[in-house]
């Protein structure tokens, strides 16, 4: 297929990296007004130009990867070039029926929240779309299922995608900081303290996503009666850990509803 990406910024591009490396037979072109800090992208076989509309009546696939406040310039400008094309937004707070709209009944609107980790297969890409869209769905899930994972969600749910699955890198990350710098504390250099922290949460992840469990029955493996597990643990939950993280998740959801 060929794809085509508007929106050369970090998710954008994120995305493009991941389908040159990991969805095979297709093409990719992104676009972005000033294209110097993405022509490195040229080297992967990726094409880039500044030209929203490059090539843009071959694509199979649109990849709106802009802000909300961009949409109806771009959406001006491509329009009159395309038909009978799937156009998927990742646009925070853009629903399925307002993009319908602005592309008419000639183009079908695709929702989707892919993250950053696309780049690495390793992206949690949760898609939305109205029924009568399924088959055009079809070849966008299976373009993300490339990409990592590419669950269907009820439309309802994706603001909270957005948080859960986007926003919740930088969450994972800030985890992963802070045990690195506990890590520092107690000993290590900050390069093998990080080393360690990563992979033991990429370890912990590998093992949720194999076992399909509930977190907990992995935690029961790990802890022991009057260990040192049990012990951070309950000190973590004492200055709220788990609550914390909660208040976040909720908080970065209702700044998105505004």
């Amino acid at each position: 297929m060929k794809i085509h990406i508007i929106g050369g910024g970090n998710l954008g591009t994120s995305i493009a990296v991941g389908i040159s490396k990991f969805s095979k037979n297709n093409t990719v072109t992104v676009t972005r007004r000033n294209t110097a800090s993405i022509a490195y992208l040229e080297d992967s076989g990726i094409t880039v130009s500044s030209d929203n509309t490059h090539n843009i009546e071959d694509a199979d696939i649109i990849i709106l990867t802009i802000k909300p406040y961009q949409v109806d310039v771009v959406l001006a400008d491509i329009l009159p070039k395309i038909t009978n094309k799937t156009i998927a937004s990742a646009v925070s707070g853009l629903s399925i029926e307002a993009l319908q709209g602005k592309i008419g009944d000639k183009n079908q609107a695709i929702r989707i929240m892919p993250n950053i980790a696309a780049q690495f297969g390793e992206s949690a890409t949760c898609i939305s779309f109205n029924e009568n869209n399924k088959s055009q769905a079809q070849a966008v899930i299976t373009l993300f299922e490339n990409l990592g994972t590419a669950p269907v969600i009820d439309e309802k749910l994706m603001d909270a995608a957005t948080v859960l699955a986007a926003s919740g890198t930088a969450f994972a990350l800030r985890y992963i900081r802070a045990s690195m710098q506990a890590g520092i504390e107690i000993g290590f250099d900050w390069k093998t303290a990080l080393a360690i922290s990563a992979q033991t949460v990429k370890g912990a992840a590998e093992m949720l996503m194999e076992e399909q469990v509930h977190p907990e029955q992995l935690i029961d493996r790990v802890t022991t009666p009057k260990g040192c597990t049990i012990a951070g643990l309950n000190e973590m939950e004492m200055h709220g850990f788990s609550s914390s993280l909660i208040r976040g998740i909720k908080t970065s959801l209702n700044q998105i509803k505004g």
